[in-house]
């Protein structure tokens, strides 16, 4: 018979290991599998240990997070351990995340930061301490399919959907994983928290940019890859140089605030070249885009897919945005997407994530990093992308 965990033993001896960041969401997790009987062992990572993060409100992983969580371990009478991932996080994530502004990308850090370091390093600790699974705070939902194998979908709370940046986990690594608040709300997670008496019932979520303590990314950027900081020019998609600016780094696809031009229409970021050093700008129309490359492609389908095949899906290219329909044409490479409908300010850098359905629990089916494609692809009808795939 198998356990809530989906494991051939009984609670007391299945071995559980909980990353405990020191937040509500993880907190509750350790306190529901302790209440069930497991044998659970709570682990925090110290990420990065910047002095105005330690105590900033909505930080995670670094000085007042980790004595919260050592707090609940307490509560709870489970082992805690801390351990320091610094260095492996800044090369990870903090390093990756300042080159990504300098290629004129808009980053993702949490994608990097949960597949290198988190589902990476940090399941591979849960092996050495015997751990049969690894279980996280995060919103998202998984389950055993017929043939043993584990899926991914998106949780009953749609609101915390976090299934957009766990596109990269990899099949081998959900059969380790394990979501025990998928099918819950926050509400419920924190009436859980109150039942358990943990001090973190009330507790502020964190932020996705965790380890920027001023909220002002460009001064990491600027220290690491100060050529993101160069200026240049800011040129209209017609050709004309309209200004200059004082660095790509400060830009982001879709933007329209800030831009630092007059101009009689409103004007929006539509390109950045990074090796010209160029911001271009156009009207809302120029950031309409129909199809686009993905790279680093993580499959988590029924069957791996072949060069020139295509599929029929749901694509989420922000995570702000919901799933809109599209089709995959799998490439040698990775994937090329037509968006049905279209979709604006597409930004290189950020996630693409494919889903089965467009609502409720569907399943993930993967996804990868949004780059470029000819600028031949934007504005194209749709008629003629179809034909192309």
């Amino acid at each position: 018979m198998l356990n809530s965990l989906d494991i051939a033993k009984p609670p007391h001896a299945t071995r559980v290991v909980v990353a405990m960041s020191g937040g509500v969401d993880s907190s509750v997790v350790a306190a529901l599998m302790a209440e069930e009987g497991y044998d659970v062992i709570g682990v925090t990572l110290q990420l990065y240990d910047h002095g105005a993060a330690i105590h900033r409100k909505g930080a995670c992983c670094a000085g007042q997070d980790i004595n919260d969580a050592r707090r609940v371990a307490e509560r709870l009478g489970i082992p805690h351990y801390v351990l320091d991932y610094e260095e492996r996080f800044k090369a990870a994530v903090i390093d990756r995340f300042a080159q990504s502004y300098a290629d004129g990308e808009t980053p993702i850090p949490c994608v990097d930061c949960n597949r290198h370091v988190k589902f990476a390093d940090l399941l591979q600790t849960a092996r050495d301490l015997g751990a049969d699974v690894l279980a996280t705070g995060h919103y998202v939902a998984s389950g055993a399919l017929a043939d043993g194998r584990r899926a991914m979908y998106r949780p009953v709370d749609a609101d915390r959907d976090q299934s957009y940046f766990l596109f990269a986990t990899t099949p081998d690594q959900l059969d380790l994983l394990r979501f025990p608040l998928g099918r819950m709300t926050k509400p419920e997670v924190r009436e859980h928290a109150r039942r358990f008496d943990l001090s973190v019932a009330d507790k502020a979520d964190s932020q996705d940019i965790c380890f920027v303590p001023s909220g002002k990314y460009t001064a990491i950027v600027e220290k690491l890859k100060p050529e993101a900081a160069e200026s240049g020019d800011i040129v209209h998609v017609d050709g004309r140089v309209l200004g200059r600016h004082d660095g790509i780094m400060r830009f982001t696809i879709g933007q329209r605030r800030g831009i630092g031009v007059a101009a009689r229409e409103p004007l929006y970021v539509v390109g950045l070249d990074a090796a010209t050093r160029q911001v271009v700008v156009g009207p809302k129309e120029a950031l309409a885009t129909r199809a686009i490359g993905l790279r680093d492609l993580n499959w988590l389908g029924d069957r791996p897919l072949q060069p020139g095949e295509t599929l029929d899906c749901f694509a989420k290219v922000r995570s702000t945005r919901p799933p809109k329909a599209a089709i995959l044409r799998a490439t040698a490479d990775g994937a090329e997407i037509e968006l049905l409908d279209g979709e604006d300010g597409v930004a290189p850098g950020q996630a693409c994530v494919l889903y089965d359905a467009a609502e409720g629990s569907s399943r993930v089916l993967g996804g990868g990093f949004i780059r470029r494609l000819p600028d031949t692809t934007r504005l194209a009808p749709a008629s003629a992308l179809h034909a192309a795939f």
